[in-house]
C-alpha cells in the first residue's frame, strides 16, 4: 500500500482506496466492538480518524498500546465518514505499533496545557495543535521569503556566524575562543594576550550579516541574508531572544524611498503566501491565540502603509491625547508604547517612520543633507512595534570615516568596509527583519520564545 501524508489524504482521500499512514495517537475512543484513534503526522492540524474493528488480528493486545503519544503505522481502507466534522476515515486492517507511550507519564493528555508548561517539555510540546501550527506556519513564511527574493533576481549568500565586528556598536556579543579560562594567557601588562587565541584577535557571534551582505552587494547588486544572529542582551521579555534569524537583504544602486518600497512589498507577499498556504492553522491562530490575527493579515495584504518622517511622529505624538510611560521629545528614540500608538490608534495600519536623529541611529546610516538626521526608516506593525529596520548606508568615503569617529570606533578596524566606498562606491540600502518576530506577529502567540523550537534565552540553553 502507497504511504500517504495525512494533509494529502484528508484534501484528496477517496473511498475504496488502499493506503497507509504514519504518525502519533493523539486520542483514543473505545466502544463496544471497536475502536476509535486520531492520528496526526505533523502535517495537518486536523487528525485522520482511524477505526480498528474487533475483529482485526490481536485486537484486544493491540488497543492497549494505542495510547496517546504511541507511534504507529496504519494501513486500510478510506471510507466515508458518518461522523461530524470529517469526511472520511480509515478503517485498518493492519496497525503496527512502532513506539508506545506510557499513559501514566506521558505528559500530553486530551486537556489543554500552558505555554509555560509546554515550555518545560520543549522537547514534547511540538505534538500539540498550537505548536504543530506555529511550526507549519514559520516554515510557510521561510519559503516565502526565498521565494519573494529569488524571483527578484536576489542572491542568497551566507555571511559569517564569527565575525571581528561589531556591526550595531551596541556591545552585547557574545564572544568566541578556544582560551583556557582557567589559565588565560597575558601580555606583560596584564590584558588578555588574543595573539595565543584561535584566529589571533578577539572574535564574537555575530549579531547581523549586514556589513558583510553590503560586501556582496558591491559585487551582485542584490543580495540577501537568512541566518542565525546572536544577542548577549540580559532581557527575560516576550520579545527577546539570545538566539534568532535574521533576515537582511542589501541593494547597490537603492535609495531610501526603493528600500521602503521593496520592505512593504516584502511584508505582504509573506503574509499573502501563508494565508494562502496555511489557511488551517491561521483559522486556528484566530479562535485560539488571536481573534484579530486574521484582521491584521488583512490590512498587512490589502492597506497601503502609512508614511511619515520622524519630526511627524513626534508631532503626532505630543498632540496625542494619552499619557505615555515614556516622555517624548525630538531626539528621544520611540518606545513600543509610542510605535504602537501610531499604527494601532492613529492610523490602524502600518506605518513607516523615516529619517530619525543622527545620535540614536548607527555609524553606516547615510547623512541627511542638515546633518541632524539620516536616511533610516523602521517599519512599525500593530500589536508588536518595530518590526522591519532599514536605511540608505552612507556611500561617502568622507562622511562615513567621521561618523565613525563620532561614535568612538576605530576606522582601521573597518579598513575593508572603507574601502568599498574607496573602490566603486554607489548609493546602496537595506534593512533586517527578526524571523521569530514576524512568525509572532503573523501568529499572534504571545510569546517569542513559542515561536522557535529550541529557545535561547538567559539561563536557557536546554537541548
Amino acid at each position: 500500500m502507497v504511504n500517504r501524508r495525512i494533509v494529502e489524504v484528508l484534501r484528496n482521500g477517496q473511498p475504496d482506496e488502499l493506503l497507509t499512514v504514519q504518525g502519533w495517537v493523539r486520542t483514543k475512543r473505545e466502544l463496544k466492538g471497536f475502536t476509535f484513534i486520531e492520528v496526526n503526522d505533523g502535517s495537518s492540524l486536523t487528525s485522520l480518524q482511524v477505526v480498528l474493528n474487533q475483529d482485526l488480528p490481536d485486537y484486544d493486545k493491540t488497543i492497549k498500546k494505542l495510547n496517546t503519544g504511541a507511534a504507529v503505522e496504519v494501513s486500510g481502507v478510506l471510507v466515508a465518514s458518518v461522523g461530524k466534522g470529517q469526511r472520511i476515515e480509515l478503517k485498518a486492517e493492519m496497525v503496527k505499533v512502532h513506539g508506545e507511550a506510557d499513559p501514566e507519564t506521558y505528559p500530553l493528555q486530551k486537556k489543554r496545557h500552558s505555554f509555560e508548561f509546554l515550555r518545560s517539555i520543549g522537547h514534547l510540546r511540538a505534538r500539540t495543535n498550537s505548536f504543530g501550527a506555529v511550526f507549519r506556519v514559520r516554515n510557510a513564511v521561510a519559503v516565502a521569503i526565498h521565494q519573494f527574493f529569488q524571483e527578484r533576481g536576489f542572491l542568497w549568500v551566507h555571511t559569517p556566524i564569527i565575525t571581528a565586528s561589531d556591526c550595531e556598536g551596541a556591545g552585547e556579543l557574545f564572544s568566541v575562543t578556544s582560551l583556557d579560562l582557567k589559565n588565560i594567557p597575558r601580555t606583560p601588562t596584564q590584558s588578555v594576550d588574543y595573539s595565543k587565541d584561535f584566529f589571533g584577535k578577539p572574535t564574537y557571534l555575530t549579531v547581523s550579516g549586514q556589513l558583510e551582505a553590503e560586501v556582496m552587494a558591491m559585487a551582485f547588486s542584490n543580495v540577501y541574508t537568512f541566518g542565525p544572529t546572536f544577542r548577549a542582551e540580559n532581557s527575560n521579555t516576550s520579545r527577546h531572544l539570545a538566539e534568532f534569524w535574521m533576515i537582511e537583504p542589501e541593494m547597490a544602486f537603492c535609495d531610501l524611498e526603493g528600500d521602503v518600497d521593496l520592505a512593504e512589498a516584502f511584508l505582504k507577499h509573506i503574509f499573502k503566501y501563508v494565508m494562502e498556504t496555511c489557511s488551517e492553522d491561521m483559522e486556528f491562530f484566530n479562535q485560539r491565540i488571536d481573534n484579530s490575527v486574521l484582521a491584521t493579515a488583512d490590512n498587512i495584504i490589502n492597506q497601503q502603509f502609512e508614511r511619515i518622517t520622524y519630526t511627524q511622529a513626534i508631532a503626532f505624538l505630543e498632540k496625542a491625547d494619552v499619557k505615555f510611560e515614556y516622555p517624548v521629545s525630538w531626539g528621544l528614540d520611540l518606545h513600543s508604547e509610542h510605535e504602537r500608538y501610531l499604527c494601532e490608534q492613529l492610523f490602524q495600519k502600518p506605518v513607516v517612520v523615516t529619517h530619525y536623529p543622527t545620535k540614536i541611529k548607527a555609524f553606516y546610516m547615510r547623512l541627511d543633507d542638515d546633518e541632524k538626521t539620516v536616511a533610516a526608516m523602521d517599519i512599525l506593525a500593530p500589536k508588536i512595534g518595530e518590526i522591519i529596520g532599514g536605511s540608505q548606508r552612507e556611500e561617502r568615503l568622507d562622511v562615513l570615516e567621521r561618523r565613525i569617529l563620532d561614535q568612538g570606533m576605530k576606522p582601521e578596524d573597518l579598513w575593508w568596509y572603507l574601502d568599498l566606498r574607496r573602490y566603486g562606491t554607489v548609493p546602496h540600502a537595506g534593512f533586517g527583519l527578526g524571523f521569530e518576530r514576524l512568525v509572532q506577529f503573523i501568529t499572534g502567540m504571545g510569546n517569542i520564545r513559542d515561536v522557535i523550537p529550541f529557545p535561547r534565552t538567559p539561563e536557557n540553553a536546554e537541548f
